[in-house]
């Protein structure tokens, strides 16, 4: 079993957050929908190369094609759960987030018919502020969490976070399991190698080499992406030019560099790789003090 684990987050290109404020939530339903395709390549892709992976499932896009999200499912991939209609959950607050978990996970689950152990941030917005959400995911049932990354983001982060699997002893009880999202330790940083928009930036040499050297250490990885990050011809949107370099540079080219990371290397699905690092005793449990 592979410690590689392979992650897409299944949402329209619409709903980043990149686009808050700029495409309201009342619009959604009105504009046409890209994710079928994008995702149906994806699994097409992952087919051909042999590989399983985790879908972090909106619950708005769950609703509206359950259909795809069954075929997502039973193409042999995990589903998990990704909120409602990704709402950060720091701007939520602990009774909202609840809420949302409750619409969220209703939605997922009557599409695949599956029950959902996993869950991710709406971009990775559990940070130092929102700890809490932790303790309502174990008290709503969910097994593991992959939303904390190790980094320094306007948006998101803990940087001094542990940087490897573990169990979370949350008190009273409560347990989690954390994936963070992956990075190499230069120096006094850390680089984030997960995937996603650092994947697109990155040089490819530069990522491949960064990822190739977590793998060769034997530290398990998590690799993410987006469907709409393997499509180039998305409507484009009238955003400044941060923006517009941070959500449309390298889309062309994204699919290519996945690939080869892809035929490269093995993985499987979060909850799997989990599952194989605590039989091996390879999670260590840490106390996390929760204001």
């Amino acid at each position: 079993m592979p410690t590689n684990a392979l992650s897409v987050d299944l949402e329209e290109y619409f709903q980043v957050s990149n686009f808050d404020g700029l495409i309201p939530r009342d619009r959604w339903p009105s504009i046409p929908s890209r994710v079928g395709d994008a995702t149906r390549r994806l699994l097409d892709l992952f087919d051909e190369t042999g590989q399983r992976a985790t879908f972090f499932v909106l619950g708005w896009v769950a609703e509206r094609h359950p259909g795809l999200v069954r075929e997502v499912a039973t193409r042999g991939h995990e589903i998990a759960c990704h909120g409602y209609q990704h709402e950060l959950v720091y701007e939520l607050g602990p009774e909202a987030f609840r809420a949302d978990l409750r619409r969220s996970r209703e939605a997922i689950e009557d599409a695949c018919g599956l029950t959902l152990e996993g869950y991710r941030a709406p971009s990775y917005s559990i940070t130092r502020e929102s700890l809490w959400a932790l303790r309502i995911l174990a008290e709503e049932g969910f097994q593991w969490d992959s939303s904390i990354f190790p980094v320094r983001h306007h948006r998101y982060g803990i940087p001094d976070f542990e940087r490897e699997p573990l169990r979370l002893d949350l008190g009273d009880g409560a347990r989690i399991r954390e994936f963070p999202l992956s990075t190499l330790r230069l120096g006094p940083l850390n680089l984030p190698i997960a995937g996603g928009g650092y994947l697109r930036f990155l040089p490819a040499p530069v990522f491949r080499w960064g990822f190739g050297r977590l793998v060769r250490a034997g530290t398990p990885t998590v690799l993410y992406l987006h469907p709409w990050e393997i499509d180039p011809d998305q409507p484009r949107q009238d955003v400044g030019l941060k923006v517009r370099v941070n959500h449309y540079h390298n889309l062309s080219r994204t699919e290519g560099r996945l690939r080869r990371l892809l035929e490269r290397h093995r993985f499987a699905p979060l909850g799997e790789v989990l599952a194989e690092l605590e039989a091996a005793d390879r999670l260590p449990e840490r106390k996390l003090a929760i204001s």
